[in-house]
């Protein structure tokens, strides 16, 4: 079971350099930024409870941390809500 680790670890690194293309992606300008913040939900859209009659019967959990890119392309869009309140000065709510 060791063994296994390291190897599984090197095969994860296989999306390092898609993880370093989204985190070196700019936001220069207003446009790409809304177009980031409107791509890139602010919160997990799997998550749902399952109900039948009113009566909550499942609960399908979000799905969105098993994504190996999750954390980049939150900070991208973080990255480009930042650049819309400092540079352009709109407003963080009503960016959401």
């Amino acid at each position: 079971m060791v063994q296994l680790l390291p190897k599984m670890k090197n095969t994860l690194n296989i999306l390092k350099p898609v993880r370093n293309w989204i985190e070196g992606i700019p936001v220069e300008n207003e446009k790409t930024a809304h177009r980031i913040v409107s791509l890139i939900p602010a919160d997990c859209p799997f998550e749902r409870d399952v109900k039948l009659f009113e009566r909550t019967i499942a609960h399908i959990p979000p799905m969105c941390k098993l994504n190996p890119l999750y954390d980049q392309l939150i900070m991208l869009r973080f990255k480009a809500m930042c650049y819309l309140v400092d540079e352009c000065g709109e407003d963080a709510a009503a960016l959401s």
